[in-house]
């Protein structure tokens, strides 16, 4: 059983959308309400990505994870959120709930760090639920430490805090 890395079609979007809705729940629903969850749905949050792919496609870059012919794992990257252009930015790493620890994860975390490498970039960032400890450590075990910088947003109704981590590429 093995993990295959490869850039996302516009064919992989809506079930990109499903996996990243069930990721979110797994992985955040000890933390946050089930109201908060439960929006938006596996269908919504895959038209979010068609139509995030349709404005990003040019300076973003997804891949996909598939094991075995089926999509377990995603990630996100392009240039930072804030602006500086000598870094990138991670924007998301999601999986399929059972696909933890099977080191697709990492996989994919690896493989986003030599792109954002062969961009020319020096610096990644990304934005962790401050609340999302697992996720925290596997950044930190990947080398990421915290900056010191924080904002809220909202999942659903629900105000998160979310922390922003660094690393040298």
């Amino acid at each position: 059983m093995t993990v295959t890395l490869r850039p996302a079609t516009e064919a992989d979007l809506m079930p990109v959308g499903a996996l990243h809705q069930r990721s979110r729940v797994a992985a955040y629903s000890s933390f946050l309400p089930a109201e908060a969850l439960a929006e938006p749905t596996p269908e919504a949050m895959g038209r979010y990505w068609v139509e995030r792919w349709t404005w990003e496609r040019d300076d973003h870059r997804m891949t996909v994870a598939d094991r075995d012919g089926r999509l377990v794992g995603f990630s996100y990257l392009g240039p930072d959120d804030e602006g500086d252009p000598a870094t990138g930015l991670l924007n998301a790493i999601h999986l399929e709930p059972d696909e933890r620890g099977q080191g697709t994860g990492r996989a994919l975390m690896v493989d986003a760090l030599a792109a954002m490498r062969a961009r020319g970039w020096s610096r990644a960032v990304l934005w962790v639920l401050r609340e999302n400890a697992p996720a925290r450590a596997f950044y930190e075990r990947g080398g990421w430490t915290p900056t010191g910088s924080a904002r809220d947003e909202h999942i659903g109704a629900a105000r998160t805090r979310q922390l922003r981590y660094e690393r040298p590429l």
